[in-house]
């Protein structure tokens, strides 16, 4: 499964009702770096299908949700589970860091 957009309109039923672990990826298309940590999401959304629920916020077009969680600097990945934000990190990461997120 490719990883979901997630709007304001999809995030409470997508997100906060979600019975598995959701990584989200806020990013824009003019961002560099998210650029560079677009296909490591890509993948973690291949590998951890049914597991782990992938969808990105595209920062621009959804600034209400960025900031609702505080979003200064871009890439950032939130990791929820049950509704609540359990890991964060900013910046460009290696998949391990990411995949060690989701253990928190």
């Amino acid at each position: 499964m490719a990883e979901l957009k997630i709007t304001k309109d999809n995030f409470d039923k997508e997100v906060l009702e979600s019975s598995i672990p959701v990584l989200i990826d806020f990013w824009a298309p003019w961002c560099g770096p998210c650029r560079m940590l677009a296909p490591t999401i890509e993948a973690l959304a291949e590998e951890l299908d049914g597991k782990v629920k992938v969808g990105k916020v595209n920062v621009d077009d959804d600034g209400e949700l960025a900031a609702k969680f505080g979003i200064a600097s871009i890439p950032t990945v939130v990791v929820m589970k049950n509704g609540k934000t359990t890991a964060k990190s900013v910046g460009l990461v290696p998949k391990a860091k990411l995949l060690e997120l989701l253990d928190k």
